[in-house]
């Protein structure tokens, strides 16, 4: 197992070397002031290695690429939006399947490409690239009939993107129109973890002799995305959030659940393991795009949540407790997490809370 690369980059700034030492902090301070984390945000995507390990995530793009071509009925002869489109490959999916025109807005610089992709493919009657962001531009447009994005982040609304879509939907959504996806659902489970646990938490607790076990405290509540073997889960799966994507407010997206899961062996548990699953159920034939463990992988990984000790868990015994999220308020695309674990098992009682930031 190896930590994968957050799906967002520093921007950098340069400063002409011949303005005064003082005149370059100052510059420097008013770019760092005026850089908000959109701006990092958007940066990130400017780079075409984001968009080619997105793209080549198959479960991703064959999900996507299957809800809009077995659905040619539904685009032929309509309107289509493309939230974040990246090179406009679902622009192209949608144009390949009849739409009678494309907007696919994207903030970023990797816009200049895909405007000369869409050319290159012979799609620039049927797709207009806008950059931009959605809250600032406009459309050629009242409404359109359609909107397709790939919005979904590490443990499903990492990087807010969600909120845009939401916003496009109100602004821009015929009443009889239809989003891809409009559903999903989030998923919990334990799992056995320590060898990875001690790598990558324990590990703090002596570096080359020294006690560096301040930092352990910090790492266990940074959530881990990664991939997490199937043979690792020890407990049934807990549904524990669903989206409808058609009438969700923006507020609904901060929540309180509660979840139970249930042992199904005896074995140790280092921690809880969050996954998502979205829905393409307006077309013909649901098509569900998993980010399971159990399932072939994807670029989202899972998110893993450690406990500070080691359940020692019987077949049969149950773990509950509520998962609590909201946006950092101090970075929106952050998310604060709360997890509290209850148990009252034969080897193990807790009843602990937390509170991780996945950043």
């Amino acid at each position: 197992r190896h930590l994968c690369a957050r799906r967002r980059a520093s921007v950098s700034s340069s400063i002409s070397l011949t303005m005064s030492t003082n005149e370059s902090a100052d510059l420097l301070k008013k770019e760092q002031k005026e850089l908000t984390s959109k701006d990092y945000y958007f940066d990130s995507y400017a780079h075409f290695g984001i968009h080619e390990e997105m793209i080549k995530d198959t479960v991703r793009t064959e999900s996507y690429r299957k809800a809009i071509m077995q659905n040619k009925h539904l685009f032929n002869g309509k309107i289509v939006l493309d939230v974040g489109c990246g090179t406009g490959i679902l622009s192209m999916f949608a144009a390949q399947a009849g739409a009678k025109h494309v907007y696919a807005i994207e903030c970023s610089a990797i816009s200049n490409q895909a405007k000369e992709i869409v050319k290159a493919n012979n799609f620039d009657d049927t797709i207009t690239v806008i950059q931009g962001k959605v809250e600032e531009i406009d459309l050629p447009v009242d409404k359109v009939d359609i909107i397709i994005s790939e919005w979904m982040g590490y443990f499903l609304l990492y990087e807010s993107m969600l909120n845009t879509v939401l916003y496009a939907r109100d602004k821009w959504l015929a009443k009889d129109g239809m989003i891809l996806p409009d559903k999903a659902t989030m998923f919990v489970a334990g799992i056995e973890d320590g060898e990875y646990k001690d790598d990558k938490i324990n590990w703090w607790d002596s570096v080359y002799g020294f006690d560096m076990s301040c930092i352990k405290k910090i790492a266990i509540l940074e959530p881990l995305v990664d991939i997490v073997p199937a043979e690792t889960i020890v407990s049934n799966t807990c549904k524990f959030f669903e989206i409808d994507i058609m009438t969700v407010k923006e507020d609904e997206l901060s929540f309180v659940s509660d979840y139970q899961i249930e042992f199904g062996r005896n074995d140790f548990c280092h921690a809880l393991v969050v996954w998502f699953d979205c829905y393409f159920s307006q077309g013909h034939k649901t098509i569900t795009l998993s980010t399971s463990p159990l399932l072939r992988q994807t670029h989202w990984k899972q998110t893993v949540f450690y406990f500070d000790e080691v359940i020692t868990a019987k077949k049969g015994e149950k773990l509950s407790g509520k998962i609590t999220m909201k946006p950092n308020k101090g970075n929106h695309r952050d998310l604060d997490i709360s997890i509290t674990y209850k148990m009252d098992g034969s080897f193990s009682k807790i009843d602990r809370s937390y509170d991780y930031r996945l950043r």
